[in-house]
């Protein structure tokens, strides 16, 4: 699986959770509401930006296990207090070899969540979480599932082949096998549906405006050096169009929108 550093996780997070969709927490809170405790499995849970924005707004006890190969991102995660009525154990496995422990033992409940995973992910691993699910009947809500929609402004006439060539590299293997990338949230509501889940999803873009313009310029740079990867033949045309995206966002007057949904399995 791929690693993703401290700082990026952090440039980040303030998008994300602007992005989620309130809408889908409720409803899962709705269905666990009742349990004296849930344990809640954050899958890639990274430095805990799943935690800080879910367990404020899960109205009940929870016991969080944390889940990540990384020691580092992990360390992060608990270094803030977490709220009274949660407690956070650290995991450390890489998750493209599921552990089926990581299902069992919930006391009465069981919330299996990830936030940024399920597009590095294939569809035979989505398959195999959703079985997972269903035999520890357990309720799944899944944040920022890349969804291959990428929207710039101002308009670039190269804009439309960096996305593509972006959305091809998204389906390599990212440690899982060849990964459903763009196709991520067809593929989990595929899954979980036939399994027996009822599958809601909602939209959660990220806005960004000349406020986010370091992550803009993450964005970019990365997306200039994933499409150099698929297509060495356009490497010229491809950092002209990253220095034009770039005055652009030091000038303030850029906008990236991109695609992600939420998806919630009950």
């Amino acid at each position: 699986m791929e690693s993703f550093s401290v700082e990026w996780l952090a440039l980040r997070e303030a998008a994300d959770h602007a992005a989620r969709s309130e809408r889908l927490v409720e409803i899962a809170a709705a269905a666990l509401q009742g349990a004296p405790t849930v344990t809640v499995v954050d899958l890639a849970a990274g430095t805990g930006s799943n935690l800080r924005y879910l367990s404020a707004r899960l109205p009940f006890a929870q016991r969080w296990l944390l889940v990540d190969r990384d020691k580092a991102l992990l360390a992060e995660a608990t270094r803030d207090t977490a709220p009274p009525n949660v407690t956070a154990d650290l995991v450390c496995t890489d998750l493209a070899q599921m552990d089926d422990a990581l299902f069992q033992g919930a006391s009465v409940s069981l919330l299996v969540t990830a936030s940024a995973l399920l597009d590095l992910t294939s569809p035979e691993w989505l398959d195999a979480l959703a079985s997972r699910c269903r035999a520890a009947h357990a309720v799944a809500l899944f944040a920022l599932t890349y969804d291959g929609r990428i929207a710039c402004q101002p308009d670039d006439p190269m804009d439309e082949l960096v996305r593509a060539l972006v959305n091809r590299h998204q389906q390599r293997d990212k440690g899982f096998g060849p990964a459903a990338g763009p196709d991520a949230p067809a593929a989990a509501a595929h899954a979980f549906e036939r399994y027996g889940f009822t599958v809601h999803r909602a939209p959660s873009d990220w806005e960004l405006g000349a406020e986010s313009r370091a992550l803009q310029q993450q964005l970019v740079d990365g997306w200039a050096a994933a499409a150099i990867e698929m297509s060495k033949r356009d490497a010229d045309a491809i950092r002209a169009w990253r220095a034009r995206r770039t005055e652009a966002i030091e000038h303030g007057t850029s906008r990236i929108d991109v695609g992600h949904e939420d998806l919630l399995c009950v």
